[in-house]
């Protein structure tokens, strides 16, 4: 099996059908257990996650019928063997077993560090495919076919600052490699998904710029300002706004002002 949760949540059988429980608390069980994988998750992190700061009286008992149901999907759908123990009890709480088994959490993470590993080494090609691979493996937010309490939501957000900080480094690494220009759909599709993140902005600014495109460069810093200011009333950071600087007074190959 493969168990997805960059994206809709989705079991993935040996034969390519994809499976996902139709009770949503069942939903939340398992996908809080496949975001500790191996690990022992406690009870009261369940209820936690399924009922916040008010739990039923019944929720030990509820809690352990959600646990039952999701063992007998897991049989039922054909998603395993009536001997395979994949969901086990272990006190305090329940543990998942993923042993020959995949998760695409735990490959994205495992990708993401080959990818750091071969820029690391020098190897820039690669680590802008191993990296492009990586972030293909998304197909939407993170569990974003089912409600989740605290605990998921945490995970969805470490996620997602994990997602982005792959882009990043793809993104490094593709204009180490001199793809400014191609990098420019890209950027300006990034600073409409992430409009508060100057990081992005600064790319996208930097690139335009560097193309021969100061004024659109030029407007791109004003989108920001504009942004910033009408949503947190903050100016852009001193590394952004020495980039505008730059891009105003752009330095000619004899080192002086144009």
């Amino acid at each position: 099996m493969k168990f997805n949760l960059l994206g809709p949540f989705e079991i993935i059988t040996e034969d390519g059908r994809s499976y996902t429980p139709p009770t949503p608390k069942v939903c939340q069980v398992l996908a809080l257990l496949l975001t500790r994988p191996k690990e022992i998750v406690p009870v009261d992190s369940f209820i936690e996650e399924l009922w916040g700061d008010n739990p039923p009286r019944s929720s030990l008992t509820t809690l352990q019928t959600y646990i039952y149901h999701a063992r007998k999907t897991l049989v039922t759908e054909a998603l395993a063997g009536p001997e395979e123990k994949i969901l086990l009890t272990r006190n305090p709480g329940y543990l998942i077993d993923l042993t020959g088994h995949r998760l695409d959490t735990r490959e994205f993470e495992e990708m993401v560090k080959s990818g750091r590993r071969a820029a690391d080494q020098g190897s820039l090609e690669a680590a802008a495919r191993i990296l492009g691979d990586a972030l293909d493996m998304w197909s939407g937010p993170a569990l974003a076919n089912i409600s989740t309490g605290r605990l998921l939501a945490g995970q969805r957000t470490y996620l997602e600052e994990l997602r982005v900080r792959a882009v990043e480094r793809r993104i490094e690494t593709l204009k180490l490699l001199g793809n400014e220009r191609d990098l420019i759909p890209e950027l300006r599709a990034l600073v409409q998904q992430y409009p508060l993140n100057e990081w992005f902005h600064a790319q996208l600014i930097e690139s335009l710029s560097t193309c021969g495109r100061r004024a659109e460069a030029l407007k791109a810093y004003r989108d920001l300002w504009r942004s910033l200011a009408d949503e947190l009333g903050i100016e852009p950071s001193p590394e952004v706004q020495r980039l505008h600087h730059e891009v105003l007074n752009p330095v000619t190959r004899s080192g002086r002002a144009a």
